[in-house]
Parts: structure tokens; sequence; C-alpha cells
């Protein structure tokens, strides 16, 4: 899994205005919450964010959260705000998670080779583009790949045919088809 990190500071302000003093200076609010604890106010340097952000778009990443240089915290990006005119960013939450705790994720599918079955003027379907992997989240890949270079008209790969590392499983159906070759 992707690991980026994020530095960030306690912040003391709160409400509409010190909110709106706080985004012109170019700092974005934000907050972490989760692993039993009261939700923690923060601010960061929106260009450093916003670059941070835009690596790990739609992707599954653990940030690791350095607040004030003596705590980090280990967190997924769970909600970032944008203004719906700008697009700029407004505000961010992240939920801290226990990497040593299995978690679910839908992690996508990357498909190598071509297919037998499409260069005779096949079809190559997906059923679903993405796999849900349980493990550690450290443990679960970027992506997953398949090799459809054997698949012909009218055969197809389960998710069974899905190689994930030791201590992450598949949580889709084994016997689902996953991709396929059709007329």
């Amino acid at each position: 899994m992707l690991q980026v990190e994020i530095s960030a500071s306690v912040r003391e302000t709160s409400g509409k205005g010190a909110m709106r003093r706080l985004r012109s200076e170019g700092i974005t609010p934000a907050v972490v919450y989760g692993a039993g604890a009261d939700a923690l106010a923060l601010q960061m340097e929106t260009k450093t964010l916003t670059a941070t952000l835009l690596k790990i778009v739609r992707r599954n990443a653990v940030v690791s959260l350095k607040i004030d240089e003596n705590t980090e915290k280990s967190v997924v990006v769970k909600e970032i705000q944008t203004d719906p005119i700008t697009d700029a960013l407004v505000h961010a939450d992240f939920c801290e998670i226990d990497l040593e705790k299995a978690k679910l994720f839908n992690v996508p599918i990357k498909l190598t080779g071509t297919s037998k079955g499409v260069d005779l003027g096949g079809f190559l379907e997906f059923a679903k583009k993405e796999v849900e992997l349980k493990g550690k989240p450290l443990d679960i890949p970027n992506e997953v790949t398949l090799d459809i270079t054997a698949l012909n008209i009218g055969d197809s790969l389960t998710f069974s045919a899905i190689a994930v590392p030791a201590g992450v499983e598949v949580m889709d159906k084994a016997d689902k088809t996953c991709v396929a070759v059709n007329k």
C-alpha cells in the first residue's frame, strides 16, 4: 500500500471567521478522529497538502501524520472538501487506523497481456474492475494483476485467479467471474 507523510500542527482556533483567515494565509483546517480518542483539530499548509493529496487520489494510502514534530499518527484520508466554484481545498478529514488490524480495501485489477479471443474478434468484459481484499493496511498491494493472454472467446477468469500476498485474503466469491471474453 502507498505510504505518504504529511506535517500538521494543532489548531487552537475555530469558527467560520477564523477558518477564513487561515485559508487566506494558505493554511487548510483539518481534523483527525478515531482510535477511541476525541477529534483533534489540525491545520496544514495548503500547497503541500494539495500536492500530497494529488499523489494519492483514488488510491489506498496510509498517511503518516506528523503533528507538531512530536506526535505521529497513521491515518487514512476520509473526506476532502473543496470549494464548488474555485475547486480550492477547504477542509480535510483523516481517520486514525491501527496498522496491526485487518481492514477491507477495494484494490484495482490490472490486466496484462493480450487475449487470444480479443485478437479473434471477441470483446473483453469486466464484471468488476476492483477486488475487495482484507488484511493489514501495509500488506495490501496497490493493485493486483491478471494475465489474460490465454483467454479465448467464451473463456473467463474468476476471482480465485487473483494472486495476493500472504496474510491478505480475497473477499469476493472465488467462483464469481472477474473478466471474460465474449462474442
